[in-house]
């Protein structure tokens, strides 16, 4: 059983736990994260399964250019621009995650790699919940996000990989501050009373 699955979920039930004003402590959210992780696998995986049989292939225009000068390779397809240094191993860590996190997310609008271990990230993402999924992916404390005109900002890390990570109209989401704050995705403010 993967911690990772029930820590996730032991998050949207305390979350969800909060919302709603339920009479539920850690240890009643523990026990329900523990016994319900299979079962939302399970879903998961049987969704996964009926939608692999009746989804046709997508395929996308692919564009590639090669900049010999600046030692760069781009590629674009599908609303993503993926760069990459000519000098840059496709098998480094960076290079890697990279392509798993194109491969796997359609937030993803561009991945800048320029060595082995830094990973330039711009994501697009369509929700709180889903700029929630990319700070706890990238292990990104709520304090180390700066936000400037239509764009949050900040620095991460997975395995030896670096990760900038850009989320683009990501101020417009947390217009509900509030909620943001409920789901640690804004630091609290000690503001005294005027």
């Amino acid at each position: 059983m993967s911690r990772d699955v029930q820590h996730r979920l032991r998050f949207r039930l305390e979350l969800a736990t909060q919302m709603l004003d339920l009479p539920l402590n850690g240890e009643h959210l523990e026990r329900l994260a523990v016994e319900l992780a299979p079962a939302v696998k399970a879903i998961v995986a049987e969704e996964m399964e009926a939608h692999a049989e009746t989804v046709p292939v997508a395929y996308g225009v692919v564009r590639t250019d090669l900049d010999a000068q600046a030692g760069v390779h781009t590629t674009t397809y599908a609303g993503c621009t993926a760069r990459i240094g000519t000098e840059v191993d496709l098998e480094s860590p960076a290079a890697l995650l990279a392509a798993e996190l194109r491969g796997q997310q359609p937030d993803v609008i561009a991945t800048d790699v320029p060595c082995a271990t830094y990973l330039g990230l711009t994501v697009r993402p369509q929700s709180l919940h889903a700029w929630r999924w990319w700070i706890d992916k990238l292990n990104v404390h709520p304090d180390a996000i700066t936000r400037q005109d239509d764009a949050a900002f900040a620095m991460g890390v997975v395995g030896d990989v670096a990760v900038a990570l850009c989320g683009d109209g990501v101020p417009t989401l947390m217009v509900d501050e509030p909620a943001a704050r409920l789901m640690g995705l804004l630091a609290e403010t000690d503001e005294a009373p005027v």
